[in-house]
């Protein structure tokens, strides 16, 4: 009986996938797409359940390097042609700027601030930028975990920028399709701040394209979605659309 129990963890432990692995796979099935255009609508909700809605375009090159996206405000018009810029720097500092169409200036944003609001959602500027694995750090099998009778791999990864606003992601990521369905964000003093939930995916060409997102800010009691209502991949998205000289 020893020896059958024995034999059974010794199989088991090959076959178990480390949390960068898994990590790996999942962003995977996500990439692959070159370049997108997709036009979103973005909800704000305060604590009071009252909502606040917005719609952008966001265009986006994928790159060996880092993806770069351009994310313009198509409404409301007092936010209209707002425009955040950013340059993915695998393990290091994302560049962004943000061009304010009110003061006619292009804003650096420092990478002390990425953990800050964008545009007044629950959404940080961090949380706007591409979530390449690469930008973490893992220790560790996945944990095989079953959640309102789904299978997931449950990961932890830890932000390898200093300037992040989180102290750890706990992320749970569907064994079938190895889809990230929800995560949980972790404040700097490791308190849970923020609940994130990719609700929907659809394929398109073979890629898997998420639909929409939900982050809850457990703290504060506000949230932010994210939904997009068009999407194109192998958009033909050139390099100088997505230059500062295109915030202007």
């Amino acid at each position: 009986m020893k020896k059958l129990l024995l034999l059974t963890t010794l199989t088991a432990s090959l076959f178990a996938m480390s949390s960068e692995e898994v990590a790996k796979k999942s962003y995977d099935v996500v990439s692959g797409y070159k370049s997108s255009l997709s036009k979103t609508t973005m909800i704000l909700k305060n604590a009071q359940g009252v909502e606040n809605v917005r719609k952008l375009e966001i265009k986006k090159i994928e790159g060996a390097d880092g993806d770069k996206s351009l994310l313009n405000f198509l409404y409301p018009d007092d936010l209209k042609d707002t425009k955040l810029l950013s340059y993915e720097v695998i393990g290091g500092d994302d560049k962004q700027w943000l061009y304010l169409p009110s003061l006619k200036r292009i804003k650096r944003i420092s990478s002390r601030n990425k953990s800050g609001s964008f545009m007044a959602s629950e959404f940080s500027y961090e949380d706007i930028s591409s979530q390449n694995y690469k930008n973490y750090s893992y220790t560790g099998e996945a944990q095989e975990v079953t959640k309102d009778g789904v299978n997931y791999y449950k990961i932890t990864r830890t932000p390898i920028d200093a300037n992040s606003g989180y102290s750890k992601q706990v992320i749970w990521i569907e064994k079938p399709t190895l889809l990230v369905k929800y995560g949980e964000y972790y404040d700097k003093q490791n308190r849970l701040l923020k609940k994130i939930n990719f609700t929907a995916y659809k394929e398109i060409d073979g890629i898997q394209r998420v639909v929409k997102i939900v982050i809850e800010n457990v703290q504060n009691k506000k949230s932010s979605s994210l939904e997009w209502d068009e999407d194109a991949i192998n958009a033909n998205i050139s390099a100088s659309q997505l230059s500062k000289r295109a915030l202007k």
